[in-house]
Order: structure tokens, then C-alpha cells, then sequence
């Protein structure tokens, strides 16, 4: 949802109510913004969409503004028809293989916009070929392949912002960041993500493969399994989210999005390290075996309802549960503060009426980075930006690994009954459990295997 273009008296007087007023103007004067950058068609950037769903049209409607689409990749002919009708007239080239686009040298910025279990393998390999990537989130579906991708990035130095759009959210999300980086809370001891349940489904009977879809491509690295579907229900598009054969469920989901929150608050608050442990409790509608994986395949199987307390040095905790207010609560020692997409609210944000936020408090949270439009357009534009320039995005793959390894351990905590796991920050293993630390990665079936 974009950020309507208003002025600035008429942006103050419309965000009162959220308690925004006098402190998120800067966007609107940016001495020279991407649009500028871009008026010309010689200057707009050329783009290439691995996955063309309903995210992956989504995002390119999104960044518009700046780039053209002129390749999609996509193991849906129909998906493929319908983006490129949409997104580029009918101009776009199409490949079933997205090597094809990897492969072009006029092309140097790609948005992937798979299934969570196809992000990393083509993820590496743009980075490899020399592209720019806007990747959605989750970006790995293990904490195995947040290794290699960081490590790949590193070696590579390539521009790769993740699709968490919510940090560029400036009058909300990036708003109460700020004032957690201004001290208004104090020090922070507690922070809770509230990210709602999962779905259900009945046994969902085998089905015949849609003309047009390469299953066997759709499935890449993970198992060979039946296409399913009825109704809704399926093993596939959109609805591969509640299956850990491709996804993690709510806990990677949605907890991409809150837990990001919650812990880069804790980071601006000065609280860097990494979890010590995390345990809790999991409903899942299938039956595990001792392994932690489901004894049933032919209905959803990630977690529905959950409740998971993560320990943080000093004392700190956090809480991802499913069965309150969906949004992030942060609790410091001179307040706490409440924010979701809706609102921010609390002590603290009234307290700003009588002492607003310096100036450049949200610039500050912000990397010091251009903020032009709000939401997923600011994200874009964010990204695109920093194409440009070579500066490290909002989101970049090291933040959002950070924080996503705490969802990955809560679906391993998940699987295996919610015991309690303990956490090796430093070397990334979990300490004195084999069997959980079997999870970290995942075998990627023959033919699919990352060429790290």
C-alpha cells in the first residue's frame, strides 16, 4: 500500500492521531530523490522477477515508479502470461529456467519472489553472476543456508535487501524504532511478537497437475512428493506456507516480519548478542515422529498455535506467541510501547506531544539512507538506491539472518515437542542436542543441489 503523495501540512495534520505529527517530514525533502534519478527512460533500471505470484506482481507493481520489467522466470506458464500481461504489456522475454536471466548482461537487478524453500539456490547464484537482489522474506527456509548466503554476499560485496517491509515503515515501525534509539524506553527487558495462528486443513487428496505447471521444478530442492489440491487446500501455490517441507508456518512467516522488529529494537538498545536459548509450547495438526518430522503428508503441518520465550544475555526476554494482539510490545524500564500496522501506541508515544523526537532521530534508524515514499514503495526505493550507490540496505542479509535464526530455532523448538534449546551464538550450533542440530540444514534432493 502505497504512501499517498501529500504535502507536508496536510501529512502532519492527517498522522496526528497515530502520533507521527512533527516527526516524519524528512522524506518529503530529500534534496535529489530516486524518482529524479530516474525520469528518463535511459535511466530506469531494467529488472528481471524470479517468481511471478502474487508477491512477485505485487513488488514490480510497487517499483514501477523506477524499473522496467524485461525478463520474468517463472515454472508456471499461466503465472508467466499473466505477470508479463500485466507487469511489462506483453514485452518481457519468458523463461521457464530463470539461468536464462542469470545469464544476461544487461540485466543487473533481479527480484526473487519464489516459495521460501526456492530462495537460496537462486539467491547465491545472482549473486555469483554479478546481480543486485531484492529477495523475499524468509530468506532461507535453515539456518544453514543463512551461512552460505552471508558468506557468499561477503565475498561478492553485491547489493541484497530483503523484502521486510515493515523497516521502512517510517510513521510507524521505523518510528518506534527511533524512539527506542533515543532512549525513551529506557533499557529494554522485555519484547514480545504476536504473529497469529496457522491454518488446518483435511487430508487433501492427490490431484492432477495443472497444464502449464512443472511440478517437479516447483518442488526443486525439497522432496518428491503428489501434487495436491482441493479447493484452496494445496501443496502448492501460495498455500506451500503451512507445509516445513517449504516454509516454516507463522513462526518464518509473519515472525520475518515482528521478530525483525523486536529484535532490531533490542540491537538499537545496545543489547546485540544473540539468543542463549529457546523453548516453549506447539500445537501442531499432524502427528511428529521422534525426529521432528511429520508422520502424515497429505495435510498441513506447521505449528497453529505457539508460545515460545527466548532468553537474551542480562536478562532479556522474548515472547513469540500466536493468541494476542498481532504487533510487537516493547517493555523498557521508562515505558513500553505497542506497534503493529495499524498503530503505535503507548506512554512513551504520547509523551512525544510535549517532547518530539529531534529531527533526524527516524534518519538515524535508518542508516542515514534517502526516504522517499512509505512502506513497500520506500523499500523499493531503498533498495534501488542503494544499487545505485553501493550502500548497505535497511534490511541486508546479516540483520535479517540474525533475527531469522530465532524463528528457525522456535520451528526446530516446534518440532521436537518445544523443548528447550540451547544456543551457540558465536558458532551458530545448538549445544548438546544432535538430533536438533540435524535441523539446521536440510538435504536438497539430486539435481538441485547449491554450488556454493
Amino acid at each position: 500500500m502505497p504512501f499517498p503523495k501529500e504535502n507536508r501540512r496536510h501529512f502532519l495534520k492527517t498522522t496526528a492521531g497515530l502520533g507521527a505529527a512533527a516527526t516524519v517530514p524528512y522524506f518529503f525533502s530529500q534534496e535529489k530523490t530516486l524518482a529524479d534519478e530516474t525520469q528518463s527512460k535511459n535511466d530506469r533500471i531494467p529488472i528481471g522477477l524470479i517468481g511471478a505470484g502474487g508477491m512477485g506482481r505485487g513488488n514490480m507493481r510497487a517499483a514501477s515508479k523506477w524499473v522496467d520489467v524485461v525478463a520474468i522466470a517463472d515454472v508456471d506458464q499461466s503465472r508467466l502470461q499473466q505477470a508479463n500481461k500485466q507487469l511489462s504489456g506483453g514485452k518481457a522475454d519468458l523463461y521457464a529456467d530463470y539461468q536464462e536471466i542469470l545469464d544476461r548482461d544487461d540485466i543487473k537487478v533481479l527480484h526473487i519472489a519464489t516459495p521460501d524453500h526456492w530462495h537460496t539456490k537462486p539467491l547465491i547464484e545472482a549473486m555469483r553472476a554479478g546481480k543486485d537482489i531484492y529477495c523475499e522474506k524468509p530468506m532461507t527456509l535453515t539456518i544453514d543456508e543463512g551461512k552460505l548466503i552471508r558468506k557468499v554476499q561477503q565475498e561478492t560485496g553485491r547489493i541484497v535487501q530483503v523484502g521486510t517491509q515493515q523497516r521502512s515503515t517510517f510513521h510507524l515501525f521505523t518510528k518506534a524504532m527511533a524512539m527506542v534509539n533515543e532512549g525513551r524506553l529506557g533499557r529494554i527487558h522485555r519484547v514480545q511478537a504476536a504473529i497469529g495462528g496457522a491454518p488446518t486443513s483435511r487430508a487433501i487428496p492427490v490431484a492432477e497437475i495443472p497444464e502449464g505447471l512443472d511440478w517437479d521444478r516447483w518442488l526443486g530442492p525439497a522432496p518428491k512428493v503428489d501434487y495436491r489440491k482441493e479447493g484452496k487446500a494445496t501443496n502448492c501455490h501460495y498455500e506451500f506456507r503451512w507445509w516445513y517441507e517449504y516454509s516454516g508456518g507463522k513462526l518464518t512467516d509473519w515472525g520475518a516480519h515482528h521478530v525483525d522488529i523486536a529484535k532490531w529494537a533490542l540491537e538499537l538498545n545496545g543489547q546485540k548478542g544473540g539468543p542463549l536459548s529457546i523453548g516453549g509450547t506447539a500445537e501442531h495438526p499432524v502427528e511428529f515422529d521422534e525426529n521432528g518430522y511429520p508422520k502424515q503428508n497429505d495435510r498441513y503441518n506447521t505449528a497453529t498455535r505457539f508460545n515460545f520465550n527466548v532468553a537474551f544475555p542480562g536478562g532479556t526476554e522474548m515472547v513469540i506467541r500466536n493468541d494476542t494482539d498481532n504487533g510487537v510490545l516493547i517493555e523498557g524500564e521508562k515505558g513500553r510501547i505497542f506497534v503493529n500496522r495499524g498503530k503505535l501506541v503507548g506512554g512513551p508515544v504520547e509523551a512525544l506531544k510535549d517532547n518530539p523526537l529531534p529531527e533526524d532521530a527516524i534518519s538515524k534508524v535508518y542508516k542515514g539512507l534517502p526516504m522517499e515514499e512509505n512502506e513497500r514503495r520506500a523499500h523499493w526505493a531503498c533498495f534501488l538506491h542503494c544499487h545505485k550507490s553501493g550502500q548497505e540496505p535497511i534490511s541486508d542479509v546479516h540483520s535479517h539472518m540474525r533475527m531469522l535464526n530465532i524463528c528457525h530455532l522456535a520451528g526446530i523448538s516446534a518440532r521436537l515437542g518445544g523443548r528447550t534449546l540451547k544456543w551457540d551464538d558465536g558458532n551458530e550450533q545448538i549445544v548438546g542436542d544432535e538430533q536438533a542440530n540435524s535441523m539446521l540444514a536440510r538435504k536438497y534432493r539430486e539435481g538441485y543441489e547449491i554450488n556454493s
